[in-house]
């Protein structure tokens, strides 16, 4: 998965290293993190990277047709939008966006908090990608394919915990940006139209940045539900690839708002014809989401927002 990034704030869970039963909490954290399956990821990727949607690029055909997939996705788990009605849709006009290119839109869904429902966690990957060219489909399976059905899957496993009187005390809003290989335009568009008030926001992606306690929560739910190895090489400050800055979540970070960026790494197929959906490992994928939905569900019930320390 190329990357995950969203508002979060958490409540620490620990056993006692001699202890065996679960607390009702844990059990449910749990049971809702095992309803996001590889099967279902790996059929909503081969979906959304296949050739019907010509490759995603911002404004055409192939865009607006994973737009009302992703629109589709929500409905159908009755997930609202934040907007209202049955619009899903962050319209992005034209003249908003570089010369050429047509207006596009964000995706939207939400799901209210129980307790403090003005705070928002927001929980987003880009879902464009580059089109065609004269004999090629880029149909971006890593980027950002696999970010944006592990959004659906997160999403779908909030949806069921709201459904089952475990809801997030927070309100999470899932939000699926467009024009990021333009420029990071979905992105820019977003905070400077916010749905809700930035200031309510905290985010995941780049973890020590703006918040030492924001790492250290990823840190520890990390170790305490999925144990996967987190690699900080391209969190240096002097690491030449400067992803911290190449990507939709450093909108959000230069608006002081922390963030954690989750980067599975470049590889050979990056904006390559050859970023297939055959080509990704689904039960890496599976785990990374999982992750993301831990970390997000101990943030949204989190007594108190994330401190940011740093400036």
């Amino acid at each position: 998965m190329k990357y995950l990034f969203f508002s979060i704030a958490l409540t620490s869970i620990l056993l006692s290293c001699n202890t065996t039963k679960e607390t009702t909490k844990e059990k449910s954290v749990v049971t809702y993190a095992n309803t996001i399956t590889l099967n279902e990821l790996k059929t909503n990727l081969y979906t959304f990277t296949s050739d019907d949607f010509t490759g995603r690029e911002t404004g055409e055909e192939g865009q607006k047709l994973a737009a009302e997939f992703l629109k589709q996705q929500y409905k159908d788990c009755g997930i609202r939008s934040p907007i209202g009605n049955d619009d899903y849709f962050q319209e992005i006009p034209k003249s908003f966006l570089p010369g050429g290119v047509k207006a596009s839109e964000n995706v939207v869904a939400y799901i209210e908090g129980t307790s403090k429902p003005d705070e928002i966690v927001v929980i987003s990957a880009h879902y464009d990608h580059l089109g065609t060219d004269a004999v090629d489909i880029f149909n971006g399976a890593d980027d950002d394919g696999s970010g944006t059905v592990a959004v659906l899957e997160i999403a779908q496993a909030f949806k069921k915990a709201k459904n089952e009187g475990i809801g997030p005390k927070r309100s999470i809003l899932f939000l699926h940006l467009t024009a990021e290989e333009k420029g990071l335009y979905g992105s820019k568009w977003y905070v400077q139209n916010p749905l809700f008030p930035l200031k309510n926001h905290v985010y995941l992606i780049g973890s020590d940045k703006l918040s030492t306690e924001l790492h250290n929560i990823s840190e520890q739910v990390n170790t305490e539900f999925v144990n996967l190895n987190l690699d900080y090489t391209y969190n240096d400050e002097n690491d030449p690839n400067r992803f911290s800055y190449r990507s939709d979540h450093y909108n959000f970070a230069k608006n002081n708002i922390p963030i954690i960026f989750y980067f599975n790494g470049v590889h050979k197929d990056y904006h390559k014809p050859t970023d297939t959906a055959e080509k990704i490992n689904y039960e890496l994928l599976t785990k990374r989401t999982q992750l993301v939905f831990h970390t997000a569900w101990e943030i949204a019930n989190r007594e108190n927002r994330v401190i940011v320390d740093k400036k």
